[in-house]
């Protein structure tokens, strides 16, 4: 592994690869008491945590991989980091398809509404699941052939669903989507580092991200007004077409990404058990998305029940949600990731609480922009905690977090739920809120338990 060459100068010679995938201790960026280094890290890099060049130089690949910097002009590797936002944004919108399809699905295939909304669960959990069984999987693969397979398992998927004869069929299909999410998500989140210059590292990770607020601003309602216009048959084939654009786009821009060491799944819980930061981040990320979707996914009575909303104005409220969540995600995206999620956790704490209890359409209204510009900014980062709390184990970090970050879908929808049956609508955004205080509360520990030559 290597350190990124500044432009004009020749590239350093190279170190070693280390041995475990702990070894992230002296490059660190989110040093805390207890996160032994492994054996034969690289070193090198000092930088404050979460300085948008950290990443790029704690785990900078070999000579070849940076197209960038290294092996060719600089569009080269923007081109490519568009490739995989992409397909983030494509996977993201498969997943979530079916949001606006139950109904005519339902009907159509002969299922209840309940029923087909394992459409969604289903590719939920097992993403979270997936997701670091692909990255251990993925062994020595290239990962740009990885990237490929999976993105061509979710338009075949897609078709098939378009397809299917019954529902059985469909969530067979949606499994394989599950599949395809949760690999592609924590292969490709650790790629800017590869792609682009180490100072743009930051700009470049929240352009990948951007899929997926992207995906619920455009790619959904897009899909949903084909399923009204030519059927839901139509939706599904739309994706599945835009699937294999997506291929065609990775296999002419991503240039060869050979792994820059094995993962054995062993060192999984091996990273979570040494590295704090790693463990804190993923405490943070199932605190944050539970609480989320533990409000969000009951966002439309909340609207009408306390804020006194009208039912015709929900969807382009949600549609203005969506739009301040893509520019939530672009601010966010080359900070330090500490202090943007101390500020979106405690931020959301309060957003979460007033909506709950503040009648009126005009606070419900700026309280819910408010709301997407704010969680706009928590993929990106907890991205960037990942890479800069484990660098020389970027995509096991990765997968870790990817994980938690879809099972904690599932477990904040659950939680809602109940919360709504048992009490009322508005004790699911509370609950929510006091899952944001809590993840206030880790990052600020976590950051505060930091080197003191390690904060800005």
């Amino acid at each position: 592994m290597t350190a990124a060459a500044a432009p004009g100068n020749p590239a350093p010679r190279p170190e070693p690869e280390p041995t475990s995938a702990t070894g992230a201790g002296p490059e660190s960026l989110s040093r805390v008491p207890g996160a032994r280094p492994g054996r034969g890290s690289a070193s090198g890099s000092h930088s404050a945590p979460g300085a948008a060049s950290a990443p790029g130089a704690a785990s900078a690949p070999g000579p070849g991989s940076r197209p960038g910097t290294e092996s060719g002009p600089a569009w080269k590797g923007w081109a490519a980091v568009c490739a995989v936002a992409l397909g983030i944004f494509c996977l993201i919108t498969s997943e979530l398809l079916p949001v606006g399809l139950l109904t005519p699905v339902g009907a159509d295939l002969r299922v209840s509404d309940g029923t087909a909304g394992l459409m969604v669960t289903v590719p939920g959990l097992v993403a979270g699941f997936c997701a670091p069984l692909v990255t251990v999987g993925a062994g020595r693969l290239d990962r740009r052939l990885v990237l490929c397979v999976l993105i061509a398992l979710m338009a075949a998927a897609n078709l098939a669903a378009a397809f299917a004869p019954n529902f059985a069929v469909v969530l067979a299909a949606r499994l394989l989507v599950g599949i395809s999410v949760g690999g592609f998500w924590a292969i490709a989140g650790g790629l800017a580092v590869r792609l682009v210059p180490e100072r743009h590292v930051g700009r470049a990770t929240a352009l990948v991200f951007g899929g997926v607020p992207t995906a619920s601003v455009l790619g959904v309602p897009v899909g949903t007004l084909l399923g009204e216009l030519g059927g839901w048959r139509s939706a599904f084939a739309a994706v599945g077409a835009l699937g294999l654009l997506t291929l065609t786009a990775l296999l002419l821009l991503l240039p060869p990404l050979p792994p820059t060491r094995h993962i054995a799944f062993p060192e999984l819980p091996a990273l979570l058990r040494e590295n704090r930061a790693v463990r804190a981040g993923v405490i943070v990320t199932f605190l944050l998305v539970t609480g989320q979707f533990a409000a969000y996914t009951f966002v439309r009575p909340i609207l009408q029940d306390v804020s006194g909303i009208d039912a015709a104005y929900v969807s382009t409220l949600l549609l203005g949600y969506g739009a301040a969540g893509v520019a939530g995600n672009f601010l966010a995206g080359a900070r330090d990731p500490y202090r943007t999620l101390l500020a979106v956790s405690a931020c959301l704490a309060v957003i979460l609480g007033l909506i709950a209890v503040l009648p009126g359409a005009v606070a419900g209204t700026v309280l819910l922009l408010a709301w997407g510009l704010v969680y706009g900014g928590v993929s990106v980062s907890l991205q960037s905690w990942m890479i800069t709390a484990a660098p020389a184990a970027a995509e096991a970090a990765s997968s870790l977090m990817v994980a938690m970050f879809n099972l904690a879908i599932a477990a904040g929808a659950l939680f809602g739920g109940l919360a709504v049956d048992g009490i009322s609508a508005p004790a699911a955004p509370l609950g929510g809120a006091a899952l944001m205080l809590l993840a206030s509360v880790t990052v600020w520990v976590t950051s505060v338990r930091r080197r003191p030559g390690d904060l800005k």
